[in-house]
C-alpha cells in the first residue's frame, strides 16, 4: 500500500497518504502538507520509502511518520512539551512543532554532532521553522537519546526514531502521566530478531501499559561513532 503514495509533490504523497487511510487527522494533514520534505532530505523527498541523509542514519518513510502522529496525537497539541529522540534530519521536529504551536516546545537529540548540525541547517531553509528555532519552540541538542533529556522534562509525549534494544527507564521517567510513547523495540534479544512498534502509556496514578503495533525495521539506537567533517 505505502507505494502507492509516492508522489512528485510534497502535498501529492500528503493527500495520497490520506487517500489511502494512513493518515485521517486533518490537523496532521495540514502540518504535514506545511513542512516540504525537500528540506529535509535530497534523496527522492516524496517517495514513500526511507531515504538517507548521511552518517548511517535515514529519513523514515512518510507513512512511518504518518502513523506515529497519529499514534501520538492525543498528547501533541498547541501546548505540548515533546521529545523527539534520534530526531535525524529534523523533519518530524518540524511538523510536531506546527501542531504544537504557538505556546508548545518540541525537544529533538541525536547522537551525532554533525546530524544535529545537518537538522539545523535544514530547520533553517524555512522562515516558519527558522523563527521557531528562535524563539525555542524547537530545540535540537546533542546527546544520548537513550537517556531522553532530563532539563526539558517532563514530556507529554516521545516519539523515538530509531530501534531500542528494550524501553528504557529514563524515558519512562520523563514521561509525563498522562503521556504516551511511540518506540520501536528489538524482538528476541537482538536487532537481527525482528523489531516492533510499540506504544507506551502512562495513565494520571503513573501507571504504564505496552501495546505492540506492528514489526518495522529500524536503525538502531545506539552510541555515537566519530565521523570526519
Amino acid at each position: 500500500m505505502s507505494w502507492r503514495c509516492s508522489s512528485t509533490t510534497n502535498e501529492g504523497l500528503v493527500n495520497n497518504l490520506w487517500k489511502h487511510g494512513l493518515l485521517s487527522t486533518p490537523r496532521i494533514r495540514e502540518a504535514m502538507v506545511a513542512v516540504d520534505r525537500a528540506q529535509f532530505t535530497r534523496e527522492m523527498p516524496y517517495e514513500d520509502s526511507p531515504q538517507r541523509i548521511g552518517y548511517d542514519a535515514t529519513i523514515s518513510a512518510p507513512h512511518i511518520h504518518a502513523n506515529a502522529l497519529e499514534t501520538l496525537k492525543e498528547y501533541i497539541k498547541p501546548g505540548s512539551n515533546i521529545l523527539d529522540i534520534g530526531s535525524g534530519s529534523g523533519y518530524l521536529c518540524a511538523v510536531m512543532a506546527h501542531l504544537i504551536a504557538p505556546n508548545g516546545k518540541v525537544t529533538g537529540i541525536d547522537h551525532i554532532p554533525q546530524i544535529t548540525s545537518l537538522s539545523i541547517a535544514n530547520l533553517r531553509k524555512n522562515p516558519v521553522t527558522s523563527e521557531m528555532l528562535d524563539s525555542g519552540l524547537i530545540s535540537i541538542v546533542t546527546g544520548d537519546g537513550r537517556l531522553g533529556y532530563p532539563p526539558n522534562a517532563p514530556y507529554d509525549a516521545i516519539h523515538v526514531g530509531a530501534a531500542a534494544m528494550d524501553v528504557h527507564q529514563p524515558l519512562l521517567e520523563q514521561l509525563k502521566s498522562p503521556g504516551r510513547m511511540f518506540i520501536p523495540v528489538a524482538e528476541g534479544g537482538s536487532m537481527y530478531g525482528g523489531q516492533a512498534v510499540w506504544q507506551i502509556d502512562k495513565d494520571e496514578k503513573g501507571n504504564v501499559s505496552r501495546k505492540r503495533l506492528y514489526g518495522v525495521m529500524y536503525v538502531p539506537l545506539t552510541d555515537a561513532k566519530k565521523f570526519e567533517d
